[in-house]
């Protein structure tokens, strides 16, 4: 052992000298492992730096094989050093050698050696390298001492990212930022953007990490927090998103971890401990990520892209960075890029540049994504890796129709998106002059196009594309974009206000659908292997009544004096229907007790997702009022396949003659019931799709708001009776060698048919 083992403080002492000496870049990076290695009382300090073939070479060893230093290496995800630059998290092992990711190095020498502590070397999400210290000894390394690891990783990765190592490595350092890329995410806000790069980085490079007074950066930390505290104020009160909406509960939740006690007295403990108030902000910005990134439900996830969110705020009222984050783009559209976001980071971005988000993390219930809605802007989510390998000002295209981002695009992609982006513009003029018109085929049917919603957001776009109605409202995404359950009173007033914005249109509220992959963090539920057939929707609601009767409560409250459409998702046995009517009329009851004004009519559905209710249609459809089959997850439960699994994405056809006989059946019990039926799911929004729907019986369906012009479109150019023939001929294997896709796209180009989406 080199010495007694060390905090932060006194690490930052030796690491301060190690910088102040005129040495050169290999002499420098030797100095500081020995440094380490002596504070933390460890046989062995390396560092490892990552290269631009994803290569992590060995840059500086004390303790290890010197000979080793610019030969030894590991890939990313390779060894210990490898997974944790591919995890970007901190590995603190009693014994190396056991842990499965272990790999050996035998020129190193590092066999005598047990305990290991490795840190990863980020910037702004990007890694850089990573930071070890090994002991023969067999133990635990304690929380402080990992913390002064994390302290000097910081300093480490201000070096590598200011060029300090440069010309060390015969290879390079960095990443390969000049071939054209093309990768695939997931859409989360449609359009599509054109525009350069702003690689939005949530901390701000420090350059000065030690102080020299303590209380005057205790003082500059307070003085940023009440001036960051004031601009968070005026920003959500002040701001283009201002007002009523679902953003602004979210921005709401946002302004309360500006005043979050408990991270003002760790930035205030670390300033204590020898650094700048800027450093403190970062390092406990990077222990937050370090904590909050093991978290498994999306609540915690969210607080995470918070507090990022705000150290970069703290770091700008230090460091005087602009607010405006594209203010040098001048007339230049931008698309952001990040790892991920808080919700109120978008604000800080000029309206009138920004065109499009891409995320490496994210979902479509992500707070940043609502915002990004609210403002109408393009987003693609799941993009993996797109951070480390963008530049701010690289030239990028996102295609959030398509959910695809290309990056440093060749000549040719971005000639062919100018194209469409013209040609969408005469599409859309061309939709626009139909909002108006009836939905209704040549010879004189009429199809009833409904809206998908689920965020008040939606809801102008019933105006805007003159849809008929809601066939499908998602109440669930109130409750997970809330931070605690929402009560009676706040659900109540959310349906008044659907009802109130879609003014006299049909809405169908579809009751809460969580469970599964839908987790909310405040409220228990199990983990389950098969989540998508497990404890969710009414399987859920029936076993926990109480959650149940508050929202129908809430909804006989909101409809009171207009009419009511509830429909009752997950459906498997028409007993389910039952054990819903008796809490309906239960409430319903009281209301009248009460002398409460009731809905004017209370139509009650069920959803059609489960293969088992295929035989109880007669039977399900005494009992209810109307039905709605949901194609995406009876599609996936028929065909036993995760309709989200790519390497399953285009062996299953949901055109398929099974799965269209399915279809009919439902459409023909609908008719012998005299049952209202639509239908809600991807094939409704695509035009070829919604033809086949239309052939086999169905006359409402419900889709999403880009979506209603195209169909409509294609409604009004077809005469419907020959369809009918078509499509039924082919369910019933009357036409062969074809597939349904083959044959309507046949006749859609013979009849003029547009199936442009």
């Amino acid at each position: 052992m080199l010495g007694q083992v060390t905090g932060p403080r006194v690490l930052l002492k030796h690491l301060r000298e190690a910088m102040a000496e005129p040495l050169g870049p290999q002499e420098r990076l030797n100095r500081i492992v020995q440094q380490i290695a002596g504070a933390m009382a460890a046989d062995v300090c390396s560092v490892y730096v990552r290269r631009s073939d994803d290569a992590l070479e060995l840059f500086a060893t004390h303790g290890l094989n010197a000979d080793a230093v610019h030969i030894s290496q590991l890939k990313v995800g390779q060894g210990l050093v490898g997974t944790i630059a591919a995890a970007g998290r901190t590995l603190n092992l009693r014994e190396a050698q056991a842990h499965p990711a272990f790999a050996y190095l035998p020129e190193t020498g590092e066999d005598e050696y047990h305990s290991f502590l490795g840190v990863p070397m980020k910037r702004a999400g990007r890694p850089l390298g990573v930071l070890t210290v090994q002991t023969r000894e067999t133990k635990d390394f304690e929380q402080e001492e990992v913390e002064a690891v994390e302290t000097a990783a910081m300093v480490l990765s201000d070096l590598i990212a200011s060029g300090g190592l440069e010309g060390l490595s015969q290879k390079g350092t960095g990443l390969d930022q000049s071939r054209p890329i093309s990768v695939q995410g997931s859409r989360l806000s449609s359009g599509i953007a054109i525009g350069k790069v702003v690689l939005h980085e949530p901390r701000v490079v420090v350059t000065q990490i030690f102080n020299d007074d303590e209380e005057a950066e205790l003082d500059r930390l307070s003085v940023a927090l009440q001036n960051m505290r004031a601009s968070v104020d005026a920003m959500l009160e002040d701001g283009p998103l201002a007002g009523d909406g679902d953003h602004m509960e979210v921005l709401e939740s946002y302004r309360m971890f500006a005043h979050d006690r408990g991270w003002v007295q760790r930035m205030e403990a670390a300033i204590r401990d020898g650094l700048t108030a800027e450093a403190a902000v970062d390092k406990i910005s990077q222990e937050n990520r370090t904590r909050l990134m093991r978290a498994s439900d999306a609540y915690m996830r969210e607080r995470l892209n918070d507090f990022d969110d705000l150290a970069r705020r703290l770091m700008n009222q230090l460091m005087g960075a602009p607010s405006d984050l594209v203010q040098g783009e001048k007339d230049r559209k931008v698309v952001v890029v990040a790892r991920s976001m808080g919700a109120a980071e978008l604000l800080d971005y000029s309206s009138e540049k920004l065109s499009g988000l891409v995320l490496e993390e994210g979902t479509a219930t992500s707070h940043v994504v609502i915002v990004a809605r609210a403002l109408g802007i393009a987003v693609v989510g799941n993009v993996d890796g797109l951070v480390s390998r963008a530049e701010t000002g690289d030239d990028i295209i996102l295609d959030a129709e398509l959910g695809s981002v290309h990056l440093r695009p060749v000549e040719e992609v971005r000639d062919s998106y100018i194209e469409r982006l013209q040609f969408r513009a005469k599409r859309e003029a061309r939709f626009d002059a139909l909002r108006r018109k009836d939905s209704v085929t040549r010879d004189g049917v009429k199809i009833d196009l409904l809206l998908n919603a689920g965020l008040t957001m939606d809801l102008p776009q019933l105006e805007s594309t003159g849809a008929a109605g809601i066939g499908l409202f998602r109440t669930e995404l109130q409750f997970m974009i809330a931070s605690t359950l929402p009560r009676h009173e706040a659900q109540a007033h959310f349906y008044k206000s659907v009802l109130d914005a879609a003014n006299g249109k049909p809405v169908t509220f579809r009751t809460l659908d969580i469970g599964g992959d839908k987790v909310l963090p405040y409220l228990r539920t199990v983990k389950e292997d098969n989540p998508a057939m497990g404890w969710r929707a009414i399987r859920l609601s029936v076993d926990r009544p109480a959650l149940l009767r508050m929202q129908i409560r809430a909804l006989l409250k909101a409809a009171a004096g207009r009419e009511l459409r509830v429909k009752v998702p997950m459906v498997t046995m028409v007993t389910e229907i039952d054990q819903v009517r008796v809490l309906l009329d239960r409430e319903i009851a009281t209301r009248k007790r009460f002398g409460d004004t009731l809905p004017t009519k209370i139509l009650l559905g069920s959803m059609i997702e489960v293969p088992s209710l295929l035989w109880q249609l007669d039977e399900l459809m005494e009992k209810v009022d109307f039905v709605s089959v949901g194609s995406n997850d009876l599609f996936q439960f028929m065909a036993a396949s995760d309709r989200t699994n790519a390497y399953l994405a285009n062996r299953f056809n949901p055109l398929s003659r099974p799965f269209l006989r399915a279809l009919r059946e439902v459409a023909r019990a609908a008719e012998r019931n005299n049952t209202p039926l639509h239908l809600c799911g991807e094939l409704a929004g695509d035009p070829l799709s919604a033809l086949a729907l239309l052939g086999i019986g169905y006359r409402a369906i419900s889709m999403p708001p880009a979506s209603i012009g195209p169909v409509k479109e294609m409604v009004r150019s077809i005469e419907l009776s020959g369809v009918k023939t078509l499509v039924n001929d082919m369910v019933d294997d009357k036409i062969g060698g074809q597939t349904m896709f083959e044959v309507l796209t046949d006749y859609a180009d013979q009849h003029g048919v547009p199936l442009s989406i």
